[in-house]
């Protein structure tokens, strides 16, 4: 049985009939891992993997839609969240595709197809120039899994705080000099949008404004690229069950960014102050906004204002309990920066 204490942010698992989940978070409860879908086997498909056609999952939506249809087992009502959550039996876990691996792989192949030499080459260029170990960087997403099409892009992860600091600076420099890499032109800009929108609504300027200003993504190559930071295993304070999440109900609200020192992450984190409940419930306490989802992060900056929609919970630690805003389980969650 696959270990749950070893599968984190980046890693994809398959299970008995194929189907393959992203895992999501750091902290999962004994014997399953919380993990969305993300590749299902379909005649119809338009990539393969060991002789098997598979369709790529999208939206939100539409991964739970097949969960519930599917695999009614894994949608599982956890008491530290409550609610149900996507959670995946690890007896039915069959194969743990992980990041370091794949680069680790392909760092020893002499053939490789051009997307895999394009990314091996944009890993080695942010190994050398922020000076981080091997063992701290992965390629995941769609390469990790060799499921990759002529569209897909690089995915890059980055493993611990201080190596996540280093990649985002000089990733910073990089994309100001203009030197292997670039920010997105207005045509890739829209062709994100196009596809960001159906999850998360948003209108293209207020898009626009925040995706402008972020240094996790852009090209390389021709190929459009995303780099995802994650804190490392000593890094992770919270156990499973440690801290409740439980919710109470759904909000809009306008705050000022207090610490963005957290938003590079995967979770990302902003702690907020000034805190003005502009739809839902009003309640006290509201202190953080968070999310798992990629597209949030640098999404606001200290000291802004900000305008945010999603799920209100109550974090219950040993110490203390306050609320949070979390993003991203909805198309309707949002959070967009008004200064």
């Amino acid at each position: 049985m696959t270990d749950h204490h070893t599968l984190r942010e980046g890693d994809f698992i398959k299970i008995y009939d194929g189907t393959i989940f992203e895992v999501k978070g750091l902290c999962h409860p004994s014997e399953r891992v919380i993990a969305l879908i993300r590749y299902i086997p379909d005649p119809k498909g338009d990539r393969e993997l060991d002789s098997i056609l598979y369709r790529k999952v999208y939206s939100i939506d539409e991964r739970y839609r097949i969960l519930k249809e599917k695999y009614p087992q894994f949608l599982i009502f956890d008491d530290a969240f409550g609610e149900y959550m996507p959670e995946v039996d690890l007896s039915s876990v069959i194969h743990v595709y992980r990041p370091n691996d794949k680069l680790r792989k392909l760092r020893k192949n002499v053939q490789m197809s051009k997307l895999e030499r394009q990314a091996l080459l944009f890993a080695k260029i942010l190994k050398k120039k922020a000076k981080i170990p091997w063992k701290k960087i992965g390629i995941t997403g769609s390469i990790l899994l060799g499921l990759c099409t002529d569209k897909s892009d690089i995915d890059i992860i980055i493993y611990g705080i201080k190596n996540c600091l280093r990649v985002r600076d000089t990733v910073q420099r990089l994309l100001a000099s203009e030197r292997y890499v670039s920010r997105y032109k207005m045509e890739g800009l829209r062709r994100l949008y196009q596809f960001r929108v159906k999850d998360t609504i948003m209108s293209f300027e207020d898009f626009l404004k925040h995706e402008i200003r972020k240094n996790f993504q852009g090209v390389f190559e021709g190929k459009e690229f995303f780099i995802r930071y994650v804190k490392d295993w000593n890094e992770v304070k919270e156990k499973y069950g440690e801290i409740i999440y439980k919710p109470e109900g759904y909000a809009k609200i306008r705050a000022k960014i207090l610490d963005d020192s957290e938003s590079i992450f995967t979770p990302c984190v902003y702690k907020v102050t000034d805190v003005e409940f502009m739809e839902g419930q009003r309640l006290n306490g509201l202190e953080e906004i968070a999310s798992f989802r990629g597209r949030f992060c640098e999404q606001a900056k200290k000291d802004e204002i900000v305008i945010a929609q999603g799920k209100v919970e109550r974090v219950i630690t040993r110490d203390k309990d306050y609320l949070r805003i979390l993003l991203g389980s909805k198309p309707t969650d949002f959070m967009v920066t008004i200064t």
